[in-house]
């Protein structure tokens, strides 16, 4: 009987647990957040990412405590001999931070660590050429998100792309937007949506989208968006995202469907930053 209660027991401590488990964290995290900002990540910031005097005082506030819950819950790692400095990690959270600048994300929960190379960066890659053929090819990557535990980013790729801004292209932007999709362990262009109802809505809009752009890309035709977009769904909602933060006003105005989708997903409106 003793043995008995002292299971019911164990379990009972083990629900409470769990229960209480994302209460800890979320006091943890506002803890984190009523930090004193640091005076020079502010002026990292400043110097680093251009719309970043846009925001509204709230939008700067709230801002600066996600970067500083990152920080705090995630690790850099200097790769080919890079020393990792205050001005990489802070330049890379405050971009990655604006994808949950409305509370919309969970900090990328399955992350863990962010390595970061000087330059491009070179990878074994084995790639099934048909007819039961293996070929292993050498490839240079300035950015990739792992399902796992890891996003990797070239600096170099990261300094010309906030010196950029803009111009469409953002690497933290682009990878960190694969953390979103890669949420529920798959890349599919489909990340965690707020309700059941909205995969409906998400799967027609994205798709039309997605097929528009294959055809303009196809055609030659000019487009906001970058062709990369058009390699699988996944991409698309990635370089979809660098285009919604870099250039609103363009989507907007080009493809006010797909900027209405991501305006609600992401929680906010970057027209007005603009």
């Amino acid at each position: 009987m003793v043995e008995i209660i002292a299971v019911f027991m164990i379990i009972g401590l083990m629900v409470i647990g769990i229960l209480i488990s994302p209460l800890i964290i979320k006091q943890r995290r506002n803890r984190v957040k009523r930090r004193s900002f640091p005076p020079l990540w502010n002026a990292i910031i400043e110097n680093h990412l251009p719309i970043y005097l846009q925001l509204s005082p709230d939008e700067r506030r709230r801002l600066q405590g996600h970067i500083q819950v990152f920080l705090a819950e995630k690790q850099f790692i200097g790769c080919g001999g890079l020393q990792v400095t205050a001005e990489m990690k802070v330049t890379i959270a405050a971009v990655a931070c604006l994808l949950l600048l409305n509370e919309r994300g969970k900090y990328f929960p399955k992350l863990r660590s962010i390595l970061i190379y000087p330059g491009t960066y070179f990878v074994n890659q084995t790639v099934a050429t048909g007819n039961y053929v293996v070929e292993e090819r050498r490839e240079a990557r300035l950015g990739e998100s792992w399902t796992q535990d890891q996003v990797i980013l070239s600096w170099l790729q990261v300094k010309q792309d906030t010196d950029n801004w803009k111009d469409g292209h953002n690497v933290v932007l682009h990878e960190f937007a694969h953390q979103l999709d890669q949420e529920d362990r798959t890349a599919n262009g489909v990340p965690i949506l707020q309700h059941n109802s909205d995969y409906v809505i998400w799967a027609q809009v994205m798709t039309a989208e997605y097929q528009q752009l294959c055809h303009d890309i196809q055609k030659k035709a000019k487009t906001v968006m970058d062709g990369y977009g058009t390699t699988n769904p996944a991409e698309f909602f990635a370089v979809a995202t660098e285009t919604f933060y870099e250039k609103p006003r363009q989507l907007q105005r080009q493809h006010p469907v797909l900027y209405e989708q991501l305006q609600r997903y992401y929680q906010l409106d970057p027209v007005q930053w603009t």
